[in-house]
């Protein structure tokens, strides 16, 4: 057998063959979705994409016999208050060991060379963006904005001494359901009168979104993993997400009028692009407005918090349940069916539970892995 070529990813051509690869690995996967490559390349592009201005960040191919059969990035995140820590993500491959051994030895020595000796991932890039391996659920096609790798990668990943680090749960919830009691309870009887939730303000569109991020960095700053959203990421993502923001899709939570939660559904963009191909233009860009007007059965929660200051309140225990049912009846009178609440850390057990009182189901799991470079054991990271 041909020797592995792993060649850095230096030009346009190069990236295009990059962001395509996983296309080509997925070919005979029916759950598998492209994404628009147009997307893609404004997301790995430093120009584009905020995340360069605190990163640095590496791509590499792995090619033997003339084809492309493996990808992978490494990166280092300046945010990440240990120094020892570097990432690695994007990783796709056909099911070859020597193909994931190359390519992670590629990865590892590039982080060792900048001074990292933990390494931890995927991140593509960022933890704030998609995170992490399909361990369990293959069988459904991913949600906007989350990964899907194949049933045997995971393995591949262990096999390079990486451990598990931290499992992320999505869960599924049919909206067409009424609420539970004991949640009606919560958000009528039992509410605080200054305990309040409204929609999106599109007239502040900016103003608003300024609001949630920092409510968004305030709730999960004690989280393991936890990065901030830099202004700038604020600025992109708001600007990024506009088209597909339904006010009455996002609820703001307040007390005494000021905002202490939130939580925005984005209707799944997977859904409408995966007979796309990846393709935007010449023709899809007006299929994607026409399915964007008309709706999805499907949708996904990516972006929820309340603030610390009301944990261990009452306000605080309520909140959640006013955010997710405004969020429910935005979407049900958009003729969505089921919801995505995605990623929940396993151990988060408050918001596990509360998910689970609402009848959402577990149904994917990403798993995060972690390794040593200087042989110490993998530890937590």
């Amino acid at each position: 057998m041909n020797p592995i070529e792993i060649i850095p990813v230096r030009t346009p051509a190069e990236l295009t063959r990059f962001i395509k690869l996983p296309a080509q690995i997925h070919a005979q996967d029916p759950n598998f979705v492209t994404q628009l490559t147009m997307e893609r390349q404004e997301a790995l592009s430093p120009k584009k994409n905020p995340y360069f201005a605190h990163a640095e960040t590496q791509f590499w191919l792995a090619r033997r016999d003339g084809r492309d059969v493996g990808r992978i990035s490494a990166q280092i995140d300046k945010l990440v208050q240990d120094p020892e820590i570097g990432h690695f993500g994007m990783i796709c491959a056909i099911d070859d060991a020597d193909v994931f051994a190359a390519l992670f030895a590629a990865a590892e020595a590039w982080l060792a060379a900048r001074g990292k000796t933990r390494v931890i991932g995927p991140f593509n890039l960022s933890i704030n963006e998609e995170t992490g391996l399909l361990v369990d659920g293959f069988d459904t096609p991913p949600m906007m904005l989350m990964p899907h790798d194949a049933p045997y990668a995971g393995a591949r990943v262990e096999a390079q001494g990486y451990a598990k680090a931290k499992d992320l749960i999505a869960y599924l919830y049919d909206i067409e359901h009424e609420l539970p009691a004991a949640a009606r309870r919560m958000i009528g009887p039992r509410k605080p009168a200054a305990l309040t939730v409204r929609n999106l303000d599109t007239s502040r569109y900016i103003e608003e979104f300024d609001t949630v991020t920092a409510i968004f960095n305030d709730a999960w700053s004690q989280n393991w993993g936890f990065i901030p959203f830099t202004k700038a990421e604020i600025a992109h993502m708001a600007k990024s997400l506009k088209m597909f923001i339904d006010p009455k899709c996002v609820a703001i939570v307040e007390l005494n009028g000021k905002a202490v939660g939130f939580g925005i559904a984005l209707p799944n963009l997977n859904e409408m692009i995966a007979d796309f191909g990846g393709a935007l233009f010449p023709f899809n860009w007006a299929k994607l407005l026409l399915r964007l007007k008309r709706g999805t059965k499907t949708a996904r929660v990516p972006l929820m918090g309340i603030s610390r200051s009301i944990s261990g309140e009452l306000a605080g225990a309520i909140a959640p349940f006013l955010a997710i049912d405004t969020m429910r009846q935005g979407l049900r009178a958009k003729g969505v069916k089921q919801v995505e609440l995605s990623w929940i850390l396993e151990d988060n057990r408050p918001m596990r539970h509360i998910i689970e009182s609402l009848g959402a189901d577990p149904y994917k799991t990403y798993r995060v892995y972690e390794k040593r470079l200087d042989g110490a054991g993998a530890g937590s990271v």
